[in-house]
Parts: structure tokens; C-alpha cells; sequence
């Protein structure tokens, strides 16, 4: 078991239990998914970047990403319906704990005059949405064979109802929150 789920199991259901007054362990939230894309436009005028995109999001994640296409023709972006456009992967169980923990112990802190994630960027359902100008804070890339820094949204999927229950959450499994 990782260390962030055993954290979770053992202090953080307590202390979500305290603060929200829950009846059961099962109206705890928790984290469902972790979904991580990349959008690659040039991809249209240079195919490689989507296949070299694709290879440091599996290198990131360790685990095989899925090509997004164009859902609809922009003649202003020269995209055709259908074009591949980007890639995503979709983090569950044992993978998303490694990933979340890795992401909040090693690559945030990384990151240049870093003073914490924002604290609004919640959807209202308890979805945490967090844009990554840079793949290269992940200790997998390699510095020296990246050719084009790119950027990624991390989308973290709970079950809270709340903005409040899910930041409470994210605050007790370590997500370094501006001031």
C-alpha cells in the first residue's frame, strides 16, 4: 500500500469525520480519479510533437495515455474534425496515490517562486482543476531530451459535495494551498 493511501486510512478519515461530523466512514470523500492532459495544437502542423508529448506523459504517469481528436472543424486554427490534438491519461487506486503523492512531494516544491496552488480553482462539486506551465518539474523527464516545454491540466476527481469538503481533503493529504 502507498504511503498516501495509508495516510488516508489512518489519519485523514478521522479528521474529516471530526471536522464535518460525519455518521459514517463512508461520507468521508475521497479521491476518485486523477485525469492529466496535455493539449498539443502544433500537432497539426508537426505530428511528432503529439508522439513526443505522448511518450513523457507515459514516462510521468506510468501508464499508456489515450489520443484526444478535434471534436469539430476551426478553419482560423487550420483543425479538421477528427485530428488528433493532445493526449490524456486517467489515474486510478494505487497508480492516482503514487501520482498525487509524487505531485505534491517532489514536483510542486519544484516548481519556480512557488507559494502554493490556488485556492479557488474548485468546480463546485469538489473537482480540483491545476494548470502545470512546465513538464519538466516531474523527476522522470530528462532535462537535456526535452525539445519543446509543455504544459498540463491535472484534474483531481473527489466525492466531496463541497468546495469546502474537498478542500479540507486535498489541505489533509498534503496540497501545499497558497496563504
Amino acid at each position: 500500500m502507498n504511503r498516501l493511501q495509508e495516510k488516508y486510512k489512518t489519519t485523514v478519515v478521522e479528521n474529516l469525520t471530526k471536522k464535518f461530523g460525519y455518521t459514517s466512514v463512508m461520507q468521508v470523500p475521497y479521491v476518485d480519479k486523477i485525469v492529466i492532459n496535455i493539449g498539443c495544437g502544433d500537432a497539426i502542423a508537426n505530428p511528432k510533437s503529439l508522439e513526443d508529448a505522448v511518450a513523457e506523459l507515459a514516462q510521468i504517469t506510468g501508464q499508456k495515455p489515450v489520443i484526444t481528436k478535434a471534436k469539430k472543424s476551426i478553419a482560423n486554427f487550420k483543425l479538421r474534425e477528427g485530428a488528433p490534438i493532445g493526449c490524456k491519461v486517467t489515474l486510478r487506486k494505487e497508480k492516482m496515490y503514487d501520482f498525487l503523492d509524487k505531485l505534491v512531494s517532489i514536483s510542486l516544491p519544484r516548481v519556480r517562486d512557488f507559494r502554493g496552488v490556488s485556492k479557488t480553482a474548485f468546480d463546485g462539486r469538489g473537482n480540483y482543476t491545476l494548470g502545470i506551465k512546465e513538464q519538466i518539474i516531474f523527476p522522470e523527464i530528462n532535462f537535456d531530451k526535452v525539445n519543446k516545454v509543455r504544459g498540463m491540466d491535472i484534474v483531481i476527481v473527489t466525492t466531496a459535495n463541497t468546495n469546502e469538503e474537498a478542500k479540507a481533503l486535498l489541505e489533509e493529504l498534503g496540497m501545499p494551498f497558497a496563504k
